[in-house]
């Protein structure tokens, strides 16, 4: 069963997020950067496995430190490449 929080969010569910609770690689990184802008929350946790509320805590860890545009454009370089 899905269950979600009183902000709409899925909460855990283990066939949906099987990389909860993982370390982030770089390449995940890279892509939630350069695709936050652009799609949904929803979209890009289901696109990573992880559940909505991390991502939106990396997000805010990356542009707290300036690393948010340093991975957006690592994404570019990856598919220059």
């Amino acid at each position: 069963m899905v269950e979600y929080d009183v902000r709409g969010r899925m909460l855990y569910h283990p066939e949906f997020h099987p990389n909860q609770g993982k370390r982030f690689s770089d390449e995940e990184t890279a892509y939630l950067c350069k695709f936050y802008e652009t799609d949904s929350l929803k979209s890009l946790s289901l696109a990573l496995g992880r559940i909505e509320k991390s991502l939106e805590y990396r997000i805010a860890y990356l542009k707290k430190t300036g690393l948010f545009d340093y991975y957006r454009a690592k994404w570019d370089r990856q598919i220059k490449a």
